[in-house]
């Protein structure tokens, strides 16, 4: 992976269909998707239970892009190597899940991936400038994490603000998640953020058997956030 600012689309497969993943995978790919987006959850640290190393694993000769998976459990640490084996381009650990968040993130870098640090949105950014030196990426969520199709939640554009401001020309995405569509995502774009999830606003109305409706999508939730982007 190289480092570029340019808006990323990354839709998250949680949205797919879940007998299709391979189909849905090449679908938004050859759509113009940047990134294949996947939610892990254990149904502890969020109240609901998803994807495990094995179904990564099975996905991942189907992903030409880059596969950007969100830890949504807790305790990370045991795990990061099964993500890691598993074909994880980038992990994204949470700052709640766990006391020692800099050891979270010196482990999912000594496994060969990329670091993300996700902060939920009753998390503010005081311990970030400690963790600036770890990251790859700061996963700001605009819904609280657990479920997808949730509203957006304004209240996180000054957060995206300060945080891009924090980065300054550190090479770190802010990504966006929740709540994703052409009119969200530009209030974020303009705020600083350069990577975008959206499940629902990708995947809402096309199939695999009309996968044209995804590329839709992907180019009217870019198209927003470029313009906004400056």
């Amino acid at each position: 992976m190289t480092f570029d600012r340019k808006i990323k689309i990354a839709p998250s497969i949680l949205s797919a269909d879940f007998a299709n993943f391979g189909q849905e995978i090449r679908a938004i790919e050859d759509q113009g998707c940047d990134w294949v987006h996947v939610d892990v959850m254990d149904g502890h640290f969020v109240p609901n239970l998803t994807f495990g190393p094995p179904l990564l694993a099975a996905i991942r000769p189907h992903i030409q892009t880059v596969m950007d998976v969100h830890l949504m459990i807790s305790p990370v640490d045991a795990y990061i190597d099964a993500y890691a084996g598993a074909g994880a381009d980038i992990l994204t650990a949470h700052l709640e899940a766990g006391p020692h968040i800099h050891r979270t993130l010196q482990a999912i870098r000594a496994a060969g991936c990329k670091a993300g640090l996700a902060i939920n949105p009753g998390t503010g950014l005081d311990a970030v400038p400690h963790l600036l030196d770890m990251i790859d990426l700061v996963c700001v969520m605009t819904v609280n994490p657990g479920f997808g199709g949730q509203k957006f939640i304004h209240s996180q554009i000054e957060k995206v603000r300060s945080l891009r401001a924090m980065i300054g020309d550190r090479p770190i995405h802010i990504e966006i998640d929740g709540g994703m569509t052409p009119e969200t995502a530009p209030l974020m774009a303009e705020a600083g953020a350069d990577v975008f999830v959206a499940g629902s606003g990708v995947f809402k109305g096309g199939s695999v058997q009309n996968p044209n409706v995804y590329g839709e999508n992907i180019r009217a939730i870019r198209s927003a956030a470029e313009a906004a982007q400056g």
